[in-house]
């Protein structure tokens, strides 16, 4: 297991947000990106799980594609990385960095529509 500061995980998120290609980055909208040590009860419960360890990641808001033209003023959505349970799954710094990136990849594919198995069938 590998451990980090809060401030260079969030800068592992922020260079792999720079990893995504340009085409997406420009149709992200409305969406915060946050570090969280775990998950919150209300976090598993949306997913169904109970073990807050195998949560890595969630998004939370309406996907990009069913915003309509009400969806206005509205508060940003989340893609929230569970910081201590990606930690745990990773031994070096490398494995981290790939990490971070491959849950980040994963909440913007939700995000931009897609459900789980869609996901995990593109490889994330």
């Amino acid at each position: 297991m590998i451990s980090v500061s809060e401030e260079e995980f969030t800068s592992l998120m922020e260079d792999a947000l720079h990893t995504i290609p340009e085409p997406f980055k420009e149709k992200i909208e409305n969406l915060v990106f946050m570090a969280e040590p775990y998950p919150t009860e209300a976090d598993l419960g949306r997913v169904g799980l109970s073990d807050k360890y195998m949560l890595l990641g969630i998004y939370s808001g309406v996907p990009y594609t069913y915003r309509n033209t009400y969806y206005m003023n509205t508060t940003p959505d989340r893609i929230i990385l569970f910081q201590r349970n990606i930690e745990r799954v990773c031994n070096t710094m490398d494995e981290l960095k790939e990490k971070v990136r491959e849950v980040l990849v994963h909440e913007i594919a939700h995000y931009f529509g897609m459900d789980e198995d869609e996901v995990r069938a593109a490889g994330y």
